[in-house]
């Protein structure tokens, strides 16, 4: 018997359509039960070949975040950030490898933001700029790289305003463009 996936979906659609980008924390932390949910969520992203080729490298100290948002230049919402989490990949030799990591690697990325959001934690992307720091900051081994740090925590006001997105007759082409 296949389970009711009803209230399920209500929800997602929910998420979906009232996700906004998260830069202001509250001085609040995320509990580790809530931490460790949005974690699983990435993990069960779905991955060419199922090859899961990513690794979460979490942090909550305080002044590690501090120390984390220097590595782009639009990364200052680390500091305040009540965790961070950098997906890391392994380098890729072939310009396809690269484009296919970098698909599964944004699905993961919208599993952890959809998943912080129905959890009531807001969320946001950093591009990594400067690599050495990300690596010397994070430990992660030769062979891998952070491309994107995501910053979670709970929003310091609710959002006030719907995103704004084109209509869909404008984005949608049947058949043919």
């Amino acid at each position: 018997m296949m389970p009711d996936y009803t209230r399920a979906d209500m929800e997602l659609a929910r998420a979906i359509e009232t996700q906004r980008a998260i830069r202001r924390f509250a001085d609040r932390p995320i509990e580790p039960e809530t931490l460790d949910r949005i974690l699983d969520a990435g993990r069960r992203a779905p991955s060419s070949m199922n090859e899961q080729r990513w690794a979460f490298v979490v942090v909550t100290d305080r002044e590690r975040l501090r120390e984390l948002a220097a590595i782009g230049d639009y990364a200052d919402h680390l500091a305040n950030a009540a965790a961070a989490v950098a997906l890391v990949t392994p380098d890729a030799g072939e310009g396809w490898q690269r484009e296919s990591i970098a698909f599964d690697l944004g699905q993961c990325a919208q599993n952890l933001m959809l998943r912080a959001w129905d959890l009531g934690v807001g969320s946001v992307h950093a591009a990594v700029y400067d690599e050495d720091l990300a690596r010397r900051l994070l430990g992660y081994p030769g062979g891998w790289r952070c491309d994107c740090v995501l910053s979670f925590g709970y929003p310091a006001e609710p959002p006030s305003t719907p995103g704004v997105r084109r209509p869909l007759d404008e984005v949608v082409h049947r058949e043919r463009w």
